[in-house]
């Protein structure tokens, strides 16, 4: 694990729910005697309150998910599909070891739709998460193949994040001559993922799996009700916004 590891998981742990309201709350306790500390602990409090309120965290993915293009594509002149992972979960023994993420799975299950709709190859990418014994595409290719009756034609195991999804995918399909792909990924994943597979030279057509925001949907009382759901929702979006500053401002 590298120092710059740390600081960027440290930065992270700062900046994104639930920490960007803890760390408020942390500062004002330990600067308490301070007159401004008060008005810090409204500010984090309130943060953490506003981050877990259902509408907060629906409109945040929205913000996301309205760059994520449609959910019929038009496939014309795609090459390639390619399904990124998003990380594996150890079941009980009985189930053989690791399995794919809930996102995986649907990532998958949208990947085998187009497959069958379109009859194009497929990539899986995603390498190995640590102290796993499988790397995510061997994961993701196996319940393609064996589950939904779908060839993987490209396993691109050595990628650890997005950039490196885009950047390894490229080194296999380039020598395909592919560089016009179907993208599958979660809908506030897409505009961060088709950032960084354009910046490898490839043309995407944006495959959302899920959409979370629901437009128009009527107001009900509950939805004032703070849940661990809306601030899930909160961290992935501003994570998200967060890693698509980072690069346009390193150049991918």
């Amino acid at each position: 694990m590298t120092l710059a590891f740390v600081l960027k998981s440290l930065l992270v742990a700062i900046l994104l729910p639930p920490g960007n309201g803890l760390s408020l709350l942390a500062l004002a306790a330990w600067r308490r005697k301070r007159r401004w500390a008060y008005g810090v602990a409204l500010l984090g409090g309130g943060l953490l309150f506003a981050q877990s309120l259902p509408p907060v965290g629906t409109a945040l993915m929205g913000t996301l998910e309205s760059r994520a293009g449609a959910w019929a594509p038009d496939t014309a002149g795609a090459q390639a599909i390619v399904v990124l992972g998003s990380g594996l979960i150890r079941p009980p023994a009985e189930f053989g070891g690791e399995t794919a993420s809930d996102r995986t799975l649907i990532r998958i299950r949208r990947g085998a739709q187009l497959a069958r709709d379109t009859h194009l190859p497929v990539l899986v990418s995603g390498g190995r998460p640590p102290h796993a014994e499988q790397s995510e595409a061997a994961v993701m290719a196996e319940i393609l193949e064996r589950e939904f009756g779908v060839a993987v034609r490209w396993q691109e195991d050595d990628s650890q994040d997005t950039a490196g999804n885009a950047r390894q995918s490229a080194k296999l399909l380039s020598q395909d001559g592919v560089r016009r792909i179907l993208l599958v990924t979660q809908a506030f994943h897409m505009p961060r993922a088709r950032l960084l597979f354009e910046a490898q030279g490839f043309t995407v057509i944006p495959a959302p799996a899920h959409f979370v925001a629901r437009g128009g949907s009527d107001f009900e009382m509950h939805s004032l009700l703070p849940s661990a759901a809306a601030l899930h929702h909160s961290y992935y979006a501003l994570h998200e916004w967060l890693g698509i500053a980072w690069a346009e401002l390193s150049g991918g």
